[in-house]
């Protein structure tokens, strides 16, 4: 392989890191969170870095922490290190460090952020678009194809280990958030990323089987519920659907298991945009936008107190029924696809 073409297949050159490595060689002790309601990047991503860390730096205290008080993921808990998560609201220290992982503002760390602001000094490692940063040091890339591919430069640029179970940590985090290399990111640092993952000892048929192919009878119900309320706009361009409280609690689903059903509407043929709306609570609606071509989904959900990329985006509202969301956000779906030089059936499907 060429030198340009080691350059083209990563997102970050060496010297991008230095303020950050720096940060965390002169700390003693190192909080890592991600996001509210984490994914598998943002959970990963922090496990990644801190097994890493743990390893290189064994006399500091490294604690990682969840953004909610709540479990992680059923599908993610074979990554090494979930058991030692701790919902940030318990964790009462002033560390040295706070890195933020998968996101760069404080109002989407939920309980971390209270960590974030009384820690002595921050990191922010991230691949969203963002104009409110609080890192003391950031390093963000937004066509990094996920921030496990920066957590895994990291590693490299600063000689830190990458063992068996940090890159399947690492690798669950890029899987995911590139929809198992089949979204738009899946760009060609995104797959030299992998190979070297794979070739540090990542398990790619192990994550498939934890977080694809081991769904519990009680989900696959609730998926049928969903499928059979898929609705389409603007002649099948718009695809969405929808599941209640109700729902998972008559499926016994907890909320944390739902994430992959924004795919499922995302299967429509010919639909470009999509959204899943699953209430968590009565009142409470947690919203998944999908973009299959260019269209840029993630001002709609910043619209409503979320945010995201151009082709996948979420939000969480309050106060509000399914139905109403519905009527808010579809229109705005709708008007998106229907550009003024494109042809829009208008024929609805309702599920």
């Amino acid at each position: 392989m060429s030198s340009t073409s080691r350059c083209m297949a990563r997102s970050t050159t060496p010297d991008m890191w230095d303020m950050v490595i720096e940060h965390i060689e002169g700390a003693r002790s190192i909080a890592i969170s991600g996001h509210t309601n984490p994914d598998g990047d943002a959970l990963g991503s922090a496990l990644g870095l801190g097994l890493s860390l743990r390893m290189a730096f064994p006399s500091k205290q490294i604690v990682f922490l969840l953004a909610d008080d709540a479990p992680v993921p059923r599908v993610y808990r074979f990554m090494e290190g979930t058991c030692d998560m701790v919902p940030a609201s318990r964790y009462t220290e002033k560390p040295d460090l706070f890195i933020s992982v998968d996101v760069p503002v404080l109002s989407r760390l939920a309980d971390s952020a209270a960590v974030a602001k009384r820690a002595l000094g921050r990191v922010v490692i991230d691949h969203h678009p963002s104009h409110d940063e609080f890192g003391d040091a950031s390093v963000r890339v937004t066509s990094a194809a996920a921030t496990a591919v920066l957590v895994e430069e990291l590693l490299e640029a600063a000689g830190y280990p990458c063992t068996p179970q940090i890159a399947t940590c690492l690798m669950t985090g890029l899987v995911t958030d590139t929809g198992r290399f089949q979204y738009q990111n899946a760009n060609p640092s995104a797959f030299a990323c992998a190979s070297r993952l794979v070739d540090a000892g990542a398990e790619p048929a192990r994550i498939a089987l934890e977080v694809y192919q081991s769904q519990r009878i009680e989900y696959l119900r609730l998926e049928s519920i969903v499928m059979g309320r898929i609705g389409t706009r603007v002649g099948g361009r718009v695809a969405f659907s929808y599941a209640y409280a109700a729902d998972l609690s008559s499926c016994g689903v907890s909320s944390d298991e739902c994430d992959g059903l924004v795919d499922v509407v995302r299967t429509v043929q010919g639909s470009q945009v999509c959204l899943f709306l699953k209430e968590t609570e009565p009142g409470v609606i947690r919203g998944n936008l999908r973009s299959k071509g260019h269209w840029d989904i993630s001002s709609i959900a910043v619209e409503h107190g979320g945010g995201g990329h151009s082709a996948a985006a979420g939000f969480t509202v309050e106060g509000r029924s399914v139905e109403d969301v519905l009527d808010s956000i579809l229109p705005q779906l709708e008007a998106l696809v229907c550009a003024p030089d494109s042809a829009c059936d208008t024929g609805d499907v309702h599920g």
